[in-house]
């Protein structure tokens, strides 16, 4: 009943703490999705502390979060690791004896070069489950066009006419959300991640409502997209500055409802979208009547004025752009 009292009163807030201290007062399978970015031990320094372990140190300190992640876990909830491929095979090999594999979503974010290595060009995010009754919904992203004529890059020969409006469904390769580079969207945090990011997770494996546990909070990104997106949060971090931070920017946060369907977005696009919830979503969009229009122009979304979102090219434009690009469209 202790750890019941306390569960609850720490739901939808960020604490200061030890993760392993506070975690180990949270029940069992109480959880619907567990996210870490922990420390990757890189010699990186945070506010108040060092990221440097021997290997050993660090891979025992790893198991047990893990261990407590999946405990706090429901069945039907979600354990998503964000690490470099370095430590994730040996987190995943531990996660194999105590969880139930998913993916390995492939996180298309250029590295620094390293010395005697090929470029590190991605980051992994480790996708757990504790049964075979486990939530997830299919998840779309935008279609990837041009920059200069907005034609669509992915051929899809003679089944144009069958293309989503919206976009693909996404793989477990992520090419389309990037680091944050602008020091402008930058915390004082050497490893923040973009929202929209943490967004898609949320939305492929957690419902309205859900309780999203971060132990390495940082800056808020985790609170913030679960706020956003309707769900409730746990976060735990170590530094309090951090939890400052993140407290005063929840403060701020405002959910992304369209039709009343959460979605993800960023700089006023739409980014990730379930597919259950497209028919209702889409008619918000200005979508061309012909299926093979798509190929060449643009959906976008509408203002409640009816007029749209941002500015588009007109057609004479485009037809100017279409010569330029030559095959590339």
């Amino acid at each position: 009943m202790e750890n019941k009292d306390f569960f609850e009163s720490i739901v939808n807030k960020v604490i200061q703490g030890d993760c392993l201290e506070v975690m180990k007062k949270i029940p069992n399978n109480s959880v619907d999705v567990t996210f870490a970015d922990p420390p990757f031990n890189l010699k990186k320094k945070y506010n108040s502390y060092y990221d440097k372990h021997e290997f050993e140190e660090y891979l025992f300190w790893c198991k047990k979060w893990l261990y407590e992640m999946v405990r706090v876990t429901k069945p039907t909830g979600s354990i998503l690791v964000h690490n470099i491929p370095k430590w994730l095979i040996y987190l995943g090999s531990y996660l194999n004896e105590i969880a139930i594999f998913r993916h390995w979503i492939a996180w298309d974010a250029m590295g620094s070069p390293l010395g005697k290595t090929l470029l590190p060009n991605h980051y992994g995010i480790l996708y757990y489950v504790k049964s075979e009754d486990f939530k997830f919904y299919d998840i779309r992203m935008l279609h990837k066009r041009c920059r200069n004529c907005h034609y669509i890059l992915q051929d899809y020969g003679g089944k144009k006419s069958q293309m989503h409006q919206f976009g693909p469904l996404v793989s477990d390769v992520w090419t389309d959300i990037h680091r944050i580079r602008h020091k402008k969207r930058r915390d004082e945090h050497p490893c923040q991640l973009p929202i929209h990011l943490l967004e898609r997770l949320l939305l492929f494996s957690s419902d309205e409502g859900d309780i999203v546990l971060d132990p390495f909070m940082g800056t808020g990104t985790t609170a913030i997209a679960a706020k956003k997106l309707g769900r409730k949060f746990i976060g735990i971090d170590i530094d309090s500055k951090y939890v400052e931070i993140t407290n005063k920017k929840l403060e701020d946060v405002q959910p992304t409802l369209i039709n009343g369907c959460y979605v993800s977005n960023f700089l006023d696009n739409v980014i990730t979208v379930r597919d259950k919830d497209w028919d209702k979503i889409k008619e918000a969009f200005f979508i061309p009547r012909d299926p093979l229009e798509l190929e060449k122009r643009e959906i976008y979304l509408l203002h409640k004025n009816g007029k749209r979102v941002k500015y588009r090219m007109t057609e004479s434009i485009q037809s100017d752009l279409f010569s330029i690009c030559g095959e590339d469209k």
